[in-house]
């Protein structure tokens, strides 16, 4: 090579100002990509079937690792076939057959340079790739700059697309080419998002910001900058490198799978470009009015987005036809890359044209249909030793897929009508819920590193199912009740699995995870009107047996509350259990987030089964009792947090919900502060001192922090404060939401109790406990069993219960409590939305207390 390119620069000619092809598309040039093929061989005497045969028998390997037939073993079966013949016939057309003999040894020399010659191509080209990647991986940024980067990248791409998409080309080139662009397009997509990193204004509000991929980029607001490309190579050249990858699936037609399943990795590589990055929740956002957000200008995502998925339905069915039925069969990575990639562009697809294919095609129920099938495999890998665990990640690949699906209300509608809560009703593995080792694996006190133990792997099956269930009753919005009742069928088609869940009886991230989707399940779906929905025909017996799981369905989550409404010991648990610093970090926020996700979910439960069933304040159905005692023995020191505070056949009392009200006020400022002080460092990563920059680093990568660049330390922080901050967000609108409904159920409660009901002690005790009786018949979900503790429960309310529950209330709902509460509603409710139901529910309940019941 000439001295001048000797260097990367040179060999790379970043000057394309001056018309010089680059070296390393001139290498590309060298390589020929079509391939003359001989004529297919035509014969008199031999038969070519067989003759193809014995010269596939006849093939080896030779000493460049080429495969190619031996010509003289071939000469020698043929001769001998000739040989063999008998009769005065075979001897007169012995030249002619020795003449055919001829023509076929030529014929298959001919082939062999033609497999010698592919050969050589395949390992011109293979080292050609080589040479790019590793210029790409290994040269560092400041030797090629991000624009160049992606100069040539773009250059490259467009090049190797153009010559494998000639009607020439040789289909043996595909799987290397494909390989080279899954590269190539990976390497794009990291240079358009480091390119983004890059501040392009300053100065503007806090609101503006878009967190760039883990580091801050300022979109410039439209009065000060004109409509930009998205990138420095500009958005015509992705949309051009778009289309010439979908042309290249289309080439693969129905065979080469494996090549395919490098080209939809790499078209998910390029979807990620427009995806639009974490951005931190600094409550800020909610300040817009709903105006302003219709008419802001359509950022830079939402446009090269959009203009994504016209290019891509542009193709039509063509195209749908071959991703739909990769994610349906086939190699399990194909598999799992094409329901990826259906995925992402099903999540973008405003106008659902690619959701109404899968439906009208048959796809989405064969999808559907195989999770039956799949059932067998994944009971297999519940064993100590599984089997491979290729199964599991395909299913959850589905599973995902799915619940992307069930997000959007016309695809939770296609779910319902393809029956996948009742497939998912028949799936026997929810059932083989391993049991829960406290040692460890098998005693061991150190966890596997790279196969999960069998209780990790029954989590990573349970979850995907509650997830989607979970998903299906918040879309489904017309057909909510025909949904609820299926999900009703799936938790009592695996009540024992719930049951033991809802048990908790280790505390670990993954079961709070579990039983935070699952209360979330059962607030939806066990209300005593769904009944009346289920597909089932209902005679009285099955009845009584199906309101007797909605029944301990209620128990159990009312239940919980004494076990996760904020006990101390709880609190403390959260630090045991990883010894991993990162680790240990982010399993705390996930244990912390799962717990008022739990609480929340009860609070909604308990508000919904009063909503339901208590159609006057009259007739209430109380599913607290009138006894604020609780909140004295809770503040006190209770050790056993493994039994529940109250056995769960019994009701618990109101001092339950005065006790979580009152913890959820002082989360609400701890975390309302934390959020803040985040907001602030984030906006300060510079500034902060190295030792924080270094722990907030730690969180995201708990080795190596030491090894890395300070501005790869910076990107990582903010990565990190990103996260946190929407952590945080999350946790203020749990405690707020867990607030309003304490408040609600809080304010119900005392005003049955202390206005409309009649204490047994009175003269009217008698009609009293008659029309409670009949208040409670309408919907008696906790007498279903022949226990009677919650209507006694409720009947043998005494004068004196309610003269105490009325002071004990006035202590327990003071001043500072009234005002810790309107000081939230003042920070965050009305700052969130215009309504606000604090201050009203604060107002009647102090006007409640003040009544004299004399």
């Amino acid at each position: 090579m000439e001295d001048e390119n000797r260097s990367v620069s040179g060999f790379l000619h970043f000057d394309t100002t001056a018309k010089v092809r680059r070296k390393i598309l001139s290498i590309l040039d060298s390589i020929d990509f079509s391939q003359e093929i001989p004529e297919p061989l035509q014969l008199d005497f031999f038969d070519r079937v067989q003759i193809e045969q014995v010269i596939a028998n006849c093939e080896h390997k030779n000493l460049r690792g080429q495969t190619v037939c031996n010509v003289k073993l071939l000469h020698r079966v043929l001769v001998a076939e000739v040989n063999a013949l008998q009769g005065m016939a075979a001897i007169g057309q012995r030249p002619l057959l020795m003449e055919e003999i001829s023509t076929i040894l030529q014929y298959v020399v001919g082939r062999n340079k033609l497999l010698q010659c592919l050969h050589a191509k395949r390992h011109v080209l293979e080292s050609w790739r080589q040479l790019v990647e590793i210029i790409l991986t290994a040269c560092p940024q400041d030797l090629i700059q991000t624009e160049d980067r992606q100069l040539i990248i773009r250059d490259i791409l467009q090049d190797v697309h153009d010559k494998i998409l000639d009607d020439e080309a040789a289909q043996e080139l595909m799987p290397v080419v494909a390989g080279a662009v899954f590269t190539l397009t990976a390497h794009l997509s990291q240079a358009v998002r480091t390119e983004q990193k890059q501040p392009l204004a300053s100065g503007l509000g806090e609101t503006q910001y878009a967190f760039m991929l883990d580091s801050s980029f300022t979109s410039p607001s439209p009065a000060q900058s004109p409509a930009v490309d998205f990138t420095s190579i500009g958005d015509s050249s992705l949309h051009i490198i778009l289309k010439k990858l979908l042309d290249f699936i289309l080439k693969t037609g129905g065979g080469f799978q494996r090549v395919r399943t490098h080209l939809y990795g790499s078209l998910l590589y390029y979807l990620q470009i427009a995806q639009r990055p974490d951005e931190p929740d600094t409550l800020e956002a909610a300040k817009k009015t709903m105006w302003e957000r219709l008419t802001a200008p359509e950022d830079v995502f939402s446009k090269l987005q959009r203009e994504n998925i016209a290019i891509i339905e542009s193709y039509g069915a063509a195209l749908m036809e071959v991703v739909c039925r990769d994610a349906c069969d086939g190699h399990e990575i194909g598999r799992m890359l094409a329901l990826a990639l259906l995925d992402r562009i099903v999540s973008v697809d405003k106008q659902q044209q690619w959701l109404l294919y899968l439906s009208n095609s048959g796809y989405l129920k064969v999808l559907v249909d195989s999770l039956v099938e799949d059932d067998l495999t994944l009971q297999s890998l519940l064993t100590p030793q599984p089997p491979l665990l290729k199964a599991l990640y395909t299913y959850e690949s589905k599973m995902a897929f799915l619940t992307r699906v069930a997000k959007i209300q016309q695809g939770a509608l296609e779910l319902l009508r393809s029956g996948v809560i009742v497939r998912l009703a028949q799936c026997q593995v929810y059932d083989m819920r391993p049991e829960m080792d406290p040692q460890g694996v098998f005693g061991m006190r150190e966890p596997p590193v790279f196969i999960p133990t069998p209780v990790d792997r029954y989590r990573q099956i349970l979850l995907p199912a509650l997830r989607l269930c979970q998903v299906i009753l918040t879309s489904s919005m017309a057909q909510h009740l025909q949904a609820a009742g299926q999900v009703l069928q799936f938790l009592i088609s695996h009540s024992d699995t719930i049951q033991a869940v809802l048990r908790c009886q280790d505390v670990s991230a993954g079961s709070l995870q579990e039983l935070a989707l699952l209360t979330g399940i059962i607030s939806k779906a066990a209300l005593p009107g769904i009944l009346s929905e289920l597909d089932v025909d209902v005679n009285e017996g099955s009845l009584m047996e199906l309101q007797g799981h909605i029944g301990r369905f209620q128990r159990q989550c009312l239940g919980l509350l004494s076990r996760f409404g904020g006990s101390d010991r709880l609190r403390q648990f959260k630090f045991q259990d990883d010894n991993v610093e990162g680790d240990r970090v982010s399993r705390k926020d996930e244990i912390e987030l799962a717990m008022q996700q739990i609480c929340a979910n009860v609070m909604e439960y308990c508000q919904s089964l009063m909503l339901q069933s208590s159609p006057t304040f009259q007739h209430a159905v109380c599913l607290f009792t009138p006894c604020l005692s609780e909140t004295v023995n809770r503040e006190g020191a209770r050790q056993d947090t493994q039994a529940p505070v109250v056995p769960y056949w019994r009701l618990p009392g109101l001092g339950i919900i005065v006790y979580l009200l009152k913890q959820s006020a002082n989360d609400f400022f701890s975390y309302y502060d934390s959020h803040r002080r985040s907001v602030n460092k984030l906006q300060n990563v510079e500034q902060l001192p190295p030792d924080e920059i270094k722990e907030l680093c730690q969180a995201v990568m708990p080795a190596g922090v030491d090894k890395i660049s300070t501005a790869q330390k910076y990107v990582l922080a903010r990565r990190r404060l990103v996260k946190l901050i929407n952590n945080r967000a999350k946790l203020l609108s749990l405690c707020s939401f867990i607030i309003e409904t304490c408040l609600f159920i809080l304010w119900r409660h005392l005003e049955y109790y202390l206005l409309h009901c009649t204490p047994t002690d009175s003269q009217d005790s008698l009609f009293a406990s008659r029309t409670l009786f009949k208040s409670r018949r309408l919907q008696d979900s906790f007498a279903s069993e022949a226990n009677m503790d919650f209507r006694s429960g409720l009947t043998m309310v005494s004068q004196h219960d309610i003269d105490q529950l009325q002071a004990d209330a006035i202590n327990a709902f003071g001043e500072s409590l009234q005002k810790k509460l309107l000081d939230i509603e003042g920070l965050y409710s009305k700052v969130r939305s215009r309504h606000s139901f604090i201050q009203a529910l604060v107002r009647r309940i102090r006007g409640l207390l003040r009544i004299s019941r004399n």
